[in-house]
C-alpha cells in the first residue's frame, strides 16, 4: 500500500535528520517494538526510545537502502553509520518488519546480529557480549539507558 511505504519512508527520513519526535509521533498509542538491543517496548517507551537515540546521536548517519508496504505489512532494510560511546565505528545492518493501523505503525521489529554489532561497538569484550545469553547484559544497559532518559523527562 502506497501509504504505508510512505510512512516508511517518513520514519527514516525522521531518523535521518534525528527528529525523534515526529518518529514517535508515527507510532500508535498501543504500538509495539523489539529489537536485540531494547527488547521489548511498549506505548511511549518506544517515541522515548527514538527520542532518546536522536538527542545523543552525534555522527549518526541513516540508510534506507530498501522498503515496501502491501496491506497493513511491511518492511524495510535500513543501515546506520555511526560512533558508539566506546569511541569505535558502527555500521549495522538492520532489517525492519512493520504492521500498520489506520496510518500509524502498531508493531515494529528491528533484527540484526547482535554478535556483529557487539564486536564492532565494545571491540574483544563484544564477542563474549554478543553471545546468545551473554546479551542479556547488552539489553540491560541499553534498558537502564531508557529508564534514566524517562525519568530525566518527568524530573
Amino acid at each position: 500500500m502506497v501509504e504505508n511505504e510512505k510512512l516508511i519512508e517518513r520514519f527514516y527520513d525522521s531518523f535521518g535528520r534525528m527528529d525523534g519526535e515526529t518518529m514517535a509521533m508515527l507510532y500508535a498509542p498501543d504500538a509495539h517494538f523489539r529489537d536485540p538491543a531494547f527488547g521489548d517496548l511498549t506505548g511511549e517507551e518506544a517515541g522515548d526510545m527514538w527520542r532518546m537515540l536522536t538527542s545523543r546521536a552525534e555522527d549518526l548517519k541513516i540508510e534506507l537502502a530498501s522498503h515496501s508496504a502491501e496491506g497493513d505489512t511491511g518492511e524495510a532494510n535500513w543501515i546506520a553509520t555511526y560512533t558508539f560511546s566506546t569511541g569505535r565505528p558502527v555500521v549495522n545492518d538492520i532489517q525492519a518488519r512493520f504492521r500498520f493501523r489506520d496510518g500509524f505503525i502498531v508493531d515494529h521489529v528491528d533484527s540484526f546480529p547482535v554478535h556483529k554489532w557487539a564486536r564492532q561497538a565494545l571491540g574483544a569484550p563484544g564477542w563474549i557480549l554478543g553471545l546468545p545469553g551473554f546479551n542479556l547484559l547488552i539489553r540491560r544497559k541499553a534498558r537502564g539507558d531508557l529508564d534514566e532518559y524517562r525519568a530525566s523527562k518527568t524530573a
